[in-house]
């Protein structure tokens, strides 16, 4: 898969999840509200975002060929 096919993959998936989920800022908005209280500092929706792409690469250093995960980061970045 080259790039521009893995960013038209990242895309669809994408697009299917806004029609499950609805929008991405809202759950990660809802996601760093629930993080802030575990953690006890505020967390924005951004931190939610990178932190979830950092999970996502320390995958890939295990499995550096594992497209899914390859293919989340795109997504998660396109939220940035």
């Amino acid at each position: 898969m080259n790039g521009e096919q893995l960013l038209q993959q990242s895309l669809q998936i994408f697009e299917e999840r806004r029609a499950n989920y609805g929008l991405a800022k809202h759950h990660f908005r809802e996601v760093a509200r629930r993080w802030s209280l575990i953690l006890n500092c505020q967390v924005t929706p951004q931190q939610v975002v990178m932190c979830l792409i950092e999970l996502k690469l320390a995958r890939l250093k295990e499995n550096p060929t594992h497209l899914d995960s390859i293919i989340d980061i795109a997504g998660y970045a396109a939220v940035l």
